[in-house]
């Protein structure tokens, strides 16, 4: 874990490796909406790429979180 509290990792988006920081919390999260759509965490990452416009990608991995708890 990162001082600032946010577990970084690595993923493959469009054939570039990335690093991705956000916390504990949000990647729990993801991990579910993940596992709801019938898919692991970088196959969730790279579709969420794909559609966040100019946003941040870990903004959009935050808002992404948010709009799956929110769904529940």
């Amino acid at each position: 874990m990162r001082p600032s509290g946010q577990v970084k990792r690595s993923v493959s988006l469009s054939g570039h490796a990335t690093s991705l920081a956000l916390e504990p919390e949000f990647w729990t999260v993801l991990a579910a909406l993940a596992e709801a759509e019938r898919t692991n965490l970088t196959g969730l990452i790279q579709a969420i790429d794909a559609r966040r416009g100019r946003r941040p990608l870990a903004s959009a991995c935050r808002v992404a979180a948010l709009e799956y708890v929110q769904s529940r």
